[in-house]
């Protein structure tokens, strides 16, 4: 039998397909109710591996997510660095913490273990077409069993930046910019094993560069940029970087010996629309990651557990179900991140010596001012004052 060109001798049903075995695809599946059969596709060949983020986190954030302890460092110093001003934080309250990521997201599997969820990996999702009865052929692509189709109720895009199920369906694209790193990973030596930098400036121009200690007692060196405000490749910033011998300041040595980590995530306005249909999206493929610093994980897990929990409502009939989902999205984001993404364009576009006084003005904030602007959360004190000081700066040339 041939359908839209596609040979459908090989089709496996299910309620919801899942695009994407990160996080936010992960937490979805979780909370399906136990009759909700739903299959996830995670085109990599293991969950976690390889590494395509940083960590960075909130301890907060995984204590209320649930997350073991063991599977992430808390960091309690937190320093800032331009090429010639710094801002050092000894964090008392809003603690940062670092993931060991392919731990964590192993758990988040885990935690679907005795539900009717199926998790197929190394398998690629290909297209998608609505049928006429409202359901969706998704072909696949499995190193395993090569080319079978799906057929679901719903399919939820959790296919990070690629947007893949949006643009198969023409519901949407992959993002025109985004963040693009690349990231060293290496034994921490003596490094201290609670302090995290964050370095910005001629080192990683357009975006900012940071070094994480992970659970592991190893350490993550990581420089992002963003394309296409830059023609620069995050690995030709990372040579200058090594080059310059700022390494050394910051406490660090880079051996000859390391693991390469890169990813992308997408760096545009946020949008609302996350609801088409029986089709949503949801983790960086819903743009969810913040405008500041491009931290996503913990806001991926939270919604991606609240989108399962709806779609299994939508799914027994209630029509309001995937509205209550993407509504809760809008109040927690789109103030904040419509101001967030502003500063993002405006910083990225900073020459080295901007950025010493920016650096030197964060100084002067306190500890709880400091970690609102890094997880995105502008109130309308701050958001006056930074508006300001962007006038000021322009005004002063």
């Amino acid at each position: 039998m041939i359908f839209w060109g596609w040979m459908l001798t090989d089709i496996i049903a299910c309620d919801v397909l899942i695009v994407g075995g990160g996080p936010a695809g992960l937490s979805v599946a979780s909370h399906l109710g136990d009759d909700v059969h739903s299959i996830v596709v995670h085109q990599d060949a293991e969950i976690g591996l390889p590494v395509r983020t940083s960590g960075g986190t909130w301890q907060r954030d995984m204590q209320a997510l649930g997350i073991p302890p063991e599977m992430y460092r808390v960091i309690d110093q937190l320093d800032f660095f331009s090429d010639n001003a710094e801002a050092r934080f000894a964090v008392k309250d809003d603690k940062m913490a670092v993931m060991d990521v392919t731990a964590v997201y192993r758990h988040l599997a885990s935690l679907s273990d005795g539900k009717r969820s199926e998790l197929m990996t190394g398998a690629k999702f290909l297209s998608c077409i609505e049928q006429e009865d409202g359901q969706f052929l998704s072909q696949i692509r499995s190193r395993d069993r090569g080319n079978f189709n799906i057929l679901s109720r719903m399919v939820i895009d959790a296919s990070g930046w690629q947007c893949a199920v949006l643009e198969s369906l023409g519901l949407g694209q992959k993002p025109q910019r985004t963040g693009v790193g690349i990231e060293y990973e290496f034994l921490r030596g003596d490094f201290e094993p609670n302090r995290a930098v964050l370095f910005v400036g001629s080192s990683a121009l357009t975006g900012y560069g940071w070094i994480f200690p992970t659970p592991d007692n190893r350490l993550r060196l990581g420089i992002g940029v963003i394309n296409p405000d830059t023609d620069l490749t995050p690995r030709q910033v990372m040579d200058a970087f090594e080059a310059s011998g700022q390494a050394a300041r910051y406490g660090i040595e880079i051996p000859e010996d390391y693991e390469t980590n890169a990813g992308i995530i997408p760096s545009e306005p946020y949008d609302p629309e996350l609801v088409f249909g029986n089709v949503v999206r949801t983790g960086d493929a819903a743009n969810f990651a913040t405008p500041t610093v491009g931290e996503g994980i913990r806001i991926a897990v939270e919604y991606g557990r609240l989108l399962g929990t709806e779609v299994t409502a939508h799914l027994g009939g209630d029509d309001k179900a995937l509205g209550r989902y993407e509504a809760a999205a809008r109040r927690e984001f789109q103030r904040d991140y419509k101001f967030g993404f502003m500063v993002n364009k405006r910083i990225a576009g900073y020459s080295p010596e901007r950025w010493d006084k920016s650096v030197a003005r964060l100084g002067r904030l306190s500890e709880q001012e400091m970690t609102a602007l890094v997880r995105s959360r502008f109130n309308l004190r701050t958001m006056a004052r930074t508006i300001w000081l962007n006038f000021k700066a322009k005004v002063s040339g």
